[in-house]
């Protein structure tokens, strides 16, 4: 049987730590796993709501008491764009050790981090998209390159067999974690969009703040139209 609590993958980067203001704010119970719990700020870490559980990628036993305790994962991991020297397969070969242990334990929905260099077929021609896949795919190829081993585990691993994923792809995601500037950002920012490159209402951008209060919206709805699917998510333009 799944826990009741929802698990953060990536919880201790700027927008990890957005996303851990969010889930306390709507008072979510919620389970962070982290190589690094100390990066969490101790305001957020001593909240009641919180259970930290200290493991790497690589730690299974930890990452399945992690996993045990839960009921849906959001997660924020990705490569770092400065990382040229990344393993391309680091994080696909993660979630592909995630997913037999989310079917062990009854955990079916994942929310996963993408970017907007994964095509779709359902995509329209964008020129900044093409920007955007042109300087990655030429300058920082070890990170495109991992970002795209990620959308092709899910594909292959992730669908059917007690898996309901989505991957949401984003572009730039400006703004701070700090509390001040995480409740600034999440009330400014009031209009979402989520769908394919190219739509109308589309655009690369989306503050942090805003990002994480949409990731929360679809783990408490389920998000269901979107099981499977990979859309952007970004400040809508209308």
């Amino acid at each position: 049987m799944p826990g009741t609590k929802i698990l953060v993958l990536g919880g201790t980067g700027p927008a990890g730590i957005c996303l851990l203001r969010e889930l306390l704010h709507r008072k979510h119970e919620i389970v962070v796993y982290a190589r690094s719990p100390a990066k969490i700020p101790e305001g957020l870490s001593s909240n009641p709501l919180m259970e930290v559980i200290q493991g790497d990628l690589n730690d299974t036993a930890a990452l399945s008491t992690a996993v045990s305790k839960s009921s849906s994962i959001i997660s924020l991991l990705g490569p770092n764009i400065k990382d040229k020297n990344i393993d391309t397969a680091l994080y696909a070969k993660f979630f592909t050790s995630l997913f037999p242990i989310m079917r062990r334990h009854g955990v079916r929905r994942i929310f996963a981090m993408g970017t907007v260099s994964i095509k779709q077929p359902d995509d329209s021609f964008s020129a900044m998209r093409a920007a955007v896949i042109f300087t990655m795919s030429t300058f920082f190829s070890a990170p495109y390159k991992c970002v795209i081993n990620v959308a092709e585990a899910f594909e292959k691993e992730g669908t059917g067999n007690g898996i309901d994923w989505t991957i949401y792809r984003i572009a730039q995601i400006p703004g701070e974690d700090d509390e001040v500037s995480w409740k600034k950002d999440r009330s400014e920012s009031s209009k979402d969009f989520a769908g394919m490159v190219g739509e109308k209402g589309w655009s690369m951008n989306q503050k942090r703040a805003a990002l994480t209060r949409w990731l929360v919206d679809a783990a408490e709805s389920g998000a269901d139209k979107w099981i499977g699917k990979m859309p952007v998510v970004a400040a809508g333009t209308l």
